[in-house]
């Protein structure tokens, strides 16, 4: 059975940095497509970052330059390094795997075949 487990939100003021985590099991670490993804009161779901076991990046054009996402294949987890964290960040941070080997585009906007709960990021002034 997949499992994805998201960890490392919290509270951090504007500017600040967290990094999220996302481990994995139930899977051979290996043509994958994971990724976060977050959600905001009244807000529809958005795609912040995605990695493919080839190593190829994505990143939601509001995130570009302040997110980094890595894995870490001995480990089977998968990272998102958030920096000067903006009000706007703030959302339930969710990570996803899919294994299909559709685009990131695609997985991202259709819908990744399995999910894990979320973990809640707030951002303050």
């Amino acid at each position: 059975e997949v499992q994805l487990q998201a960890c490392g939100g919290g509270l951090v003021q504007a500017g600040g940095s967290l990094r999220l985590s996302c481990a994995t099991s139930g899977f051979t670490f290996d043509g994958y497509t994971i990724g976060w993804f977050r959600q905001a009161p009244g807000k529809q779901r958005e795609g912040v970052a995605g990695i493919t076991s080839d190593g190829d990046r994505y990143y939601g054009e509001s995130v570009r330059g302040r997110f980094t996402i890595s894995s870490d294949n001995a480990k089977k987890t998968v990272y998102l390094q958030m920096n000067n964290l903006k009000l706007e960040d703030t959302a339930v941070y969710y990570c996803a795997a899919d294994f299909t080997g559709s685009t990131w585009y695609y997985v991202s906007h259709a819908g990744m075949q399995h999910w894990g709960q979320g973990t809640q990021v707030t951002v303050s002034s």
